[in-house]
């Protein structure tokens, strides 16, 4: 990777050469830059961090300078990142981005001693309205429904994405029974409390730490530790693919014959997905299979304009 600096005024400008992240080393209270000058940023405060379009590991990640983080790496000597991943939010429903954020507060700064199994609901849930969760999205079936704590399938689906690319065992771990919009077929996980669980092993002979922060419609996680893993890279394959449909729903209110859609359909599809684990020091790369996921497609639901009588 190629690393730039670039002096302006009173300003030292790391540019990592992704184009899609930057970091303000030093910043004095006359900024002479602003955040349009560098895409692919946000900023909070004096911070910047990585800001991506679509979900994957970021290259700067908004707590690296936090007090409460460096002391959690300080305490349980994991100076080395593992892995991170942070997971896009399109378009978030009602209480979703709310539950992502506190299903995040409470697992940051979890520690994985070794030879430990990491369980998301027994770190996170209960996911009960007693805890601060709302009603928030669910799939049930072919329907989207609402639930208390809907939406911490985020938190499952980042956990397992860092997990692997982390190189941990996953002990256990459920796909959505439709396809999630925020993360590719295959790199999905689904919770739910008491029934299914987001499960992986450290294996290493050091604490993980894990960190954890919400912002906006982003979910950002990082796994801690003190050795460097082996390179990671996923992979994909459609076996085969089943194509949604509508479902109407007479509306009154609407302009006779004109149409609304509410919730967007997805196809179905059935995913083989492996990685890849490379070696750095002998170059070896060996395969991984991961198995097969089965997605049900997930219909569109549409609104008809109807006249009135």
């Amino acid at each position: 990777m190629r690393i730039r600096y670039i002096a302006i005024t009173s300003f030292i400008i790391l540019l990592i050469a992704t184009l899609n992240h930057a970091l303000i080393i030093n910043k004095t209270d006359n900024p002479v830059l602003t955040l349009n000058d560098l895409p692919g940023y946000l900023q909070k405060g004096s911070k910047i961090y990585s800001a991506p379009v679509v979900s994957g590991p970021a290259t700067i990640l908004p707590w690296e300078y936090d007090a409460d983080f460096q002391k959690a790496m300080q305490e349980n000597k994991a100076t080395i990142q593992l892995a991170n991943y942070c997971t896009v939010l399109k378009d978030p429903l009602p209480g979703e981005e709310t539950n992502v954020h506190i299903a995040a507060r409470i697992l940051k700064g979890k520690v994985v001693k070794p030879g430990q199994i990491f369980s998301q609901n027994a770190s996170v849930g209960p996911y009960n309205a007693y805890r601060g969760f709302q009603q928030g999205p669910v799939y049930i079936g072919f329907q989207l429904k609402s639930t208390v704590g809907g939406g911490v399938c985020k938190i499952a689906s980042t956990l397992y994405n860092v997990a692997i690319l982390a190189n941990l065992p996953i002990v256990e771990r459920y796909n959505h029974s439709m396809p999630v919009p925020y993360v590719p077929l295959g790199q999905d996980a689904t919770v739910c409390y008491g029934v299914k669980d987001l499960k992986f092993l450290n294996n290493t002979p050091y604490p993980i730490l894990i960190w954890a922060q919400g912002i906006d419609n982003r979910l950002y996680i990082g796994f801690y530790g003190q050795t460097k893993p082996p390179e990671v890279e996923w992979h994909h394959e459609t076996l085969k693919e089943v194509k949604t449909w509508n479902v109407y729903r007479k509306n009154y209110d609407l302009k006779e014959g004109s149409q609304n859609v509410i919730a967007a359909g997805m196809d179905g599809a059935i995913v083989r997905s492996w990685i890849t684990i490379k070696d750095p020091k002998s170059g070896i790369t060996v395969t991984k299979k991961l198995g097969k996921d089965y997605y049900n497609p997930m219909p569109a639901v549409v609104e008809l304009g109807m006249k009135r009588y």
